[in-house]
């Protein structure tokens, strides 16, 4: 069975999501169908040429801070100040950079045109934030996502620097332990999220998780650190 939204601001129950994760298709990337889709642990991913395809997997990725893993070669390069680190100081350019970087890969991208200005939307409106990672006063790495309550979804990194991303990547976690986040969102499996700390958890769990955090206070951009 298959879901194509309409102009309401919903989405079905995630019993009827494929085994895949599909749960629905169509329907637009405004803020508040974003929003809507976030808060029920749903996410937009598709291409060029494609409708909108909103997915939920089972089993879930994510990464508590307190779990969260550091290698010794990356502390060494931590405690070197190599890079400068920033928040949501250059969005635009970190969500940009993320699809280009894929695409001069040859791996294909979902950070479609549609899909950055909605995400540059949510920026504005305080819920999406980027870290970045500068390297002789150039961007060289950087990460986005977006945060409810306590929970922070990530999105996608890039690195044009050895390390920058991973950099970035542990200063955000460092930040949000800061604040009490209790839950990052990794949606799907892989070996360079793994060897973080990030690990699956049934997507039932990820739920009532996911409702417990996003019911906390929520900490709206910009971001400092």
């Amino acid at each position: 069975m298959v879901f194509f939204l309409s102009k309401k601001i919903s989405f079905p129950p995630l019993n009827f999501a494929s085994k895949e994760g599909l749960v629905a298709i169509g329907g637009d990337l405004s803020c508040q169908r974003l929003l809507c889709a976030y808060q029920n642990g749903i996410f937009p991913w598709y291409s060029n040429g494609e409708p909108i395809l909103w997915w939920s997997p089972d089993p879930r990725l994510v990464l508590y801070p307190k779990e969260f893993r550091i290698s010794k070669t990356l502390k060494k390069t931590i405690r070197k100040d190599k890079f400068q680190i920033t928040a949501d100081t250059a969005f635009k350019q970190v969500i940009k950079a993320c699809a280009q970087t894929r695409l001069s890969q040859g791996t294909g991208t979902w950070i479609t045109d549609e899909m950055r200005n909605a995400y540059c939307e949510l920026y504005r409106a305080g819920y999406a934030h980027s870290f970045e990672a500068w390297f002789e006063g150039r961007l060289a790495g950087g990460l986005y996502g977006v945060a409810l309550g306590k929970c922070f979804f990530g999105e996608s990194m890039f690195t044009l620097v050895t390390d920058a991303s991973k950099v970035a990547f542990a200063t955000l976690v460092e930040y949000l332990d800061k604040y009490c986040f209790s839950l990052i969102d990794c949606q799907i499996s892989s070996p360079h999220l793994l060897r973080f700390g990030a690990r699956e958890i049934p997507r039932a769990r990820f739920i009532r998780q996911l409702n417990k955090a996003r019911g906390k206070p929520a900490l709206k951009g910009p971001w400092q650190l």
